[in-house]
């Protein structure tokens, strides 16, 4: 199976949708789930390489799962 996008992009897109679709800004969102402002920052730019427990605690501050996370073609 062929995908369009990575699963680092994927994640990464759709992190950014669902703050925006939030109007949550990274800082207040990185309080939300417990980590640094920084590393949303770099997740959401595909310069991190996510471990699982912290894509666990991203797709729970947005009250979904994480396999609703990683989801390419999300809808909110």
């Amino acid at each position: 199976m062929t995908y369009s996008n990575s699963l680092r992009e994927i994640l990464a897109n759709n992190m950014r949708m669902l703050r925006a679709k939030e109007n949550i800004s990274q800082e207040d969102f990185a309080d939300k789930c417990g980590l640094h402002r920084t590393y949303i920052s770099d997740v959401e730019r595909c310069n991190r390489n996510i471990s699982i427990d912290n894509i666990e605690r991203i797709a729970e501050a947005f009250e979904i799962s994480a396999s609703e996370l990683l989801k390419e073609n999300l809808l909110c």
